[in-house]
């Protein structure tokens, strides 16, 4: 396959294949971060969102088109009380930081995931996020806020079931078209930062064929560096989709 050149900042990084359109993000190790820097979680989860900046202008630099954070799940409501109000307060201070530099950055926002449960201030700062960059198509963000992917899987059934769609008309295409990410390429690459090797309810059906990448890297410290690697990583692989070279 021809090797692909990116133009970065820097100089052009020339990867083997093409960079994957969409990448999904799950940032862990936050909190063991700052376990091993004697800090307190709330830190790591501080530093995590500071590092969220870094790694969107290295997707945008490198050509990735759509990007997607797991940034709250539907499990993390188990959490301590303390830690899920932190957790919250620092998705309601990011969207006020930096709203409008995403959006002079041509990013799209779109949110996946229940609003219902937050606070009705942070449910119209979500809202208003998304309608200020609606237009903007340089970088589509899917922020998984309030997520889980079975329950992702549960919602578009019932839409299903309620449009009245008869059953044997009911398709892969059907499901797809009723998800959060609907009209939108699966991902192609998920990167899981802190060293787990398990998709932790995250886009479970969206994620089927895509390729994954797991590293000891905690979420604070992967930087544009480490996302190279990851991207470098994810060029030399041969993506089959259940088939066979024809060799073998």
């Amino acid at each position: 396959m021809d090797n692909v050149t990116t133009q970065t900042q820097d100089k052009p990084i020339v990867f083997e294949s093409p960079v994957p359109k969409h990448v999904g993000f799950i940032m862990d190790g936050n909190g063991r971060w700052a376990k091993a820097r004697g800090l307190r979680r709330s830190e790591g989860h501080r530093q995590g969102v500071e590092n969220l900046k870094e790694i969107l202008e290295a997707c945008g630099e490198f050509g990735i088109k759509y990007v997607t954070i797991y940034a709250f799940s539907t499990e993390n409501w188990n959490r301590p009380q303390a830690e899920v109000s932190f957790l919250l307060s620092i998705i309601d201070y990011y969207i006020e930081r930096e709203l409008d530099n995403l959006d002079k950055q041509g990013v799209q926002l779109r949110h996946i995931g229940e609003l219902d449960g937050l606070a009705p201030r942070l449910q119209r700062k979500i809202q208003k996020a998304i309608e200020q960059t609606r237009n903007n198509d340089r970088l589509i963000l899917n922020v998984a806020f309030n997520y889980g992917g079975r329950a992702e899987i549960v919602r578009a059934v019932k839409q299903i079931v309620a449009a009245g769609i008869p059953a044997e008309e009911i398709t892969e295409q059907t499901i797809s078209q009723h998800l959060y990410t609907a009209f939108q390429p699966d991902p192609d690459l998920i990167i899981r930062t802190g060293g787990e090797l398990r998709l932790s309810n995250f886009l479970i059906w969206q994620a089927t064929y895509a390729e994954y990448y797991s590293t000891p890297v905690f979420w604070p410290d992967f930087n544009r560096e480490e996302l190279r690697k990851a991207l470098e990583h994810y060029c030399s692989r041969e993506r089959r989709f259940g088939g066979v070279k024809d060799e073998e």
